[in-house]
């Protein structure tokens, strides 16, 4: 396990202390303390405004991540980082790899005035001042980057504090996570963010972690009331300690838990999601928490997108296919009986924590069920991460806590890649349907309670790729390979006893038809994929004829 402890790497905006709290967190612990600003502009010989003035923002940002690389790597520093810092994702990992984050937050007014105080004394015109209007400007940007700031450790708010009581709070922060690494039960991959035109937000993929939401939440601005939707079965196990989370976070929290199951996902539910929300009088800055499987992150996720015209979104999934899959990338909805998710959405959230020990409460049907999505992620994305599946199938079947956390997070980190370069699904985010034509015809065709989603998608999944095969896009040896890798998880290839007729029916009202003509996403190679509406109808009937045996 990484020596977390070996380093305070603090982060957060303009004005919210960090070298003034640094220094005094530094001089408490007799450490030495190193503001990465002041070693920039050694480095460069020249002001950080002339840097960017002369050189542009790109060269301050390849200097600052050369700095950081060399004062991280050492070891007891208190290390105070530029705002923008935490936005590249190599400097994520690298202060997570070498130390506790502590990020120190105010709220943009109290920036502003701060901002305007240490002006006074100053002949540089600040870069956040030099606008038209700067506590907008502040707003904006700080918003801009809150997904990343939300990724560190641990959050101090100082608006009403001291230096000495921030110092206090870093402190305490820097001890607890500490302690908190050293216990063998508890593992957290590094946090990645999400990151599309329309919104920014943080995944946290580990073991042990669903203690944290509430602190996560309050870490991205969140506050007052939190509205829990969840089903009986999953609320039942974790309501419990997702409840505790939020009200010790000073959240007001209550929950509605509904009937499990994907004929639960209707636009009936959902009214009766609506009426309770009108009920507790939730206005639009209260958070709607989807704490369940696939099926209430769609739900729950469309209620958020369409109440009030849109209310915040934190998904804590807890079955494998949605950790995995279904609660990156904001694609909410709810079943019309002709066809899934016809009623929908694309609505991001703001968080995803994903505990990975939530799983081992799953029934093995459902465990397995997920395997499927991430199989699909390596063979449409990555052969990498088809290659690391077939070596651990034993300990991820098993839930091995650390190969399952990297699994996961391979899959969502995959899914969330798709998701940035096209999130409305114009083009390139077709290819994550890999599977799903076939798979929601049969769902489909059997009133949507004889399979699970993941055993759908494998069966979709050789279909697509037995269709790969008749056009000459892949060998035999690629169908071969997935058919052993799904079998090696316990997922099915192939069903029987279903009406091929009604699944051909469901297919027609795939949401990727167009013109009348499926868009079927197809193998040519692993990690490699095609989207093709020129399918001879017959060889689909010969497919489906060897799938429905």
């Amino acid at each position: 396990m990484i020596e977390k402890s070996k380093n305070i790497i603090i982060t957060g905006f303009s004005f919210t202390g960090k070298s003034v709290v640094g220094k005094e967190v530094a001089r408490r612990l007799g450490w030495k303390f190193i503001d990465s600003d002041e070693e920039i502009v050694a480095l460069a010989g020249k002001s950080i405004p002339d840097i960017f003035a002369q050189d542009g923002e790109k060269h301050f940002r390849k200097l600052e991540s050369q700095v950081l690389e060399k004062v991280c790597k050492g070891k007891e520093a208190v290390i105070s980082t530029g705002g923008g810092a935490v936005v590249d994702w190599r400097n994520r990992e690298l202060f997570s790899d070498n130390g506790v984050v502590i990020c120190l937050e105010a709220r943009p007014q109290t920036i502003y005035k701060r901002l305007n105080a240490a002006q006074e004394t100053s002949t540089v015109v600040r870069p956040l001042l030099a606008v038209d209007d700067p506590p907008g400007q502040i707003k904006q940007l700080k918003a801009a980057r809150q997904p990343y700031y939300a990724t560190a450790d641990r959050s101090v708010y100082t608006d009403n504090l001291s230096i000495n009581d921030v110092a206090d709070e870093v402190i305490h922060g820097f001890r607890q996570v500490g302690h908190r690494n050293s216990v063998a039960s508890y593992h957290e991959s590094t946090p990645f963010v999400v990151t599309t035109p329309t919104q920014g937000y943080p995944v946290f993929v580990g073991w042990g972690i669903l203690g944290d939401l509430g602190r996560r939440m309050r870490q991205l601005g969140l506050s007052d009331c939190a509205s829990i939707i969840s089903d009986e079965n999953v609320f039942l196990r974790h309501g419990s300690p997702v409840s505790t989370s939020l009200e010790q976070a000073d959240f007001k929290a209550a929950s509605f838990s509904v009937l499990p199951g994907e004929t639960t996902k209707t636009f009936h539910t959902a009214m009766k999601l609506y009426d309770w929300l009108v009920e507790r009088q939730t206005e639009r800055v209260h958070a709607i928490v989807a704490l369940g499987g696939g099926m209430v992150g769609d739900l729950a996720g469309f209620v958020a997108a369409t109440f009030l015209r849109g209310l915040p979104l934190v998904q804590v999934p807890t079955s494998l296919i949605a950790m995995a899959d279904a609660a990156i990338g904001g694609k909410v909805a709810v079943n019309h009986p002709m066809a899934k998710n016809l009623i929908g959405a694309f609505y991001q959230p703001s968080l995803v924590i994903a505990d990975v020990s939530t799983l081992t409460t799953l029934p093995e049907r459902e465990l397995v069920s997920g395997w499927a999505e991430v199989i699909k992620h390596g063979f449409i994305l990555d052969g990498e991460l088809v290659d690391f599946l077939q070596a651990h199938i034993s300990e991820l079947s098993s839930l091995e806590a650390a190969l399952s956390i990297e699994a996961i997070q391979r899959s969502a980190m995959l899914k969330a890649t798709v998701v940035g370069e096209d999130e409305k699904e114009q083009e390139r985010r077709m290819i994550l349907n890999y599977g799903h034509t076939i798979a929601h015809g049969l769902e489909a065709a059997t009133g949507y309670e004889r399979f699970l989603h993941g055993e759908a998608v494998a069966i979709g999944m050789m279909g697509a790729a037995m269709l790969s095969e008749r056009l000459g896009l892949i060998s035999h040896d690629i169908v071969a390979r997935q058919a052993q890798l799904l079998e090696g998880f316990g997922l099915p290839t192939y069903c029987s006893d279903v009406d091929r007729n009604e699944v051909v029916q469901a297919m027609a009202l795939d949401k990727k038809v167009r013109e009348r003509a499926i868009k079927w996403v197809l193998l040519e190679g692993i990690g490699q994929t095609t989207i093709r509406d020129d399918v001879p109808q017959e060889y689909v009937a010969g497919v489906l004829n060897e799938l429905l045996t």
